[in-house]
């Protein structure tokens, strides 16, 4: 659906992608508000809430989702947010062509729960994670950044499998 010359249309689903990514960076940075000002658990460390399967649990993540590929100085950090920023940047382009409404709502979470971690690394050089899972025998510790991005990579593979239409070129 590109213009032959002049500027790609915009899709009419760009703005709900946007939305996506607004809505689940607000919801990421209240609920690591609540955590870390409000309940303190940088403090407590742990709180039992349906003991063993949830718990809130403070993790500080220096590295990529669920902990991969841990960053010890600022540089690598620096690293970190370049490549977030990046991939969000790209995503943005991309939903302004998206031509499904799964697609967009798939660039969205990522992009807002990429923001949502990319301002922790910015804010305290580290991501706050906090839902533990791990009496359910997932190993990890995340937050709604993370969980946003898990999801919307899902939903953008699923997306791609029930899509009637020829494969797009972004």
């Amino acid at each position: 659906m590109r213009p032959m010359f002049g500027r790609p249309r915009r899709s009419p689903f760009a703005v709900l992608g946007y939305l996506v990514a607004v809505v689940f960076l607000i919801a990421d940075q209240i609920s690591k508000h609540v955590i870390l000002r409000i309940v303190d658990l940088d403090v407590v460390g742990q709180i039992e809430v349906l003991d063993p399967w949830f718990n809130f649990t403070m993790v500080w993540n220096r590295g990529v989702s669920f902990g991969l590929f841990q960053a010890g100085s600022w540089w690598q950090i620096g690293i970190l947010i370049a490549v977030s920023v990046g991939v969000s940047l790209m995503l943005a382009v991309w939903m302004m062509q998206a031509e499904r409404r799964l697609q967009a709502i798939s660039f969205g979470m990522i992009i807002g729960g990429a923001i949502g971690n990319v301002i922790d690394r910015f804010a305290y050089g580290a991501v706050a994670d906090f839902l533990d899972f791990s009496g359910l025998y997932f190993p990890y510790v995340f937050n709604v950044a993370d969980a946003a991005i898990s999801v919307g990579v899902a939903l953008l593979v699923l997306d791609l499998f029930i899509s009637k239409d020829e494969p797009r070129r972004f």
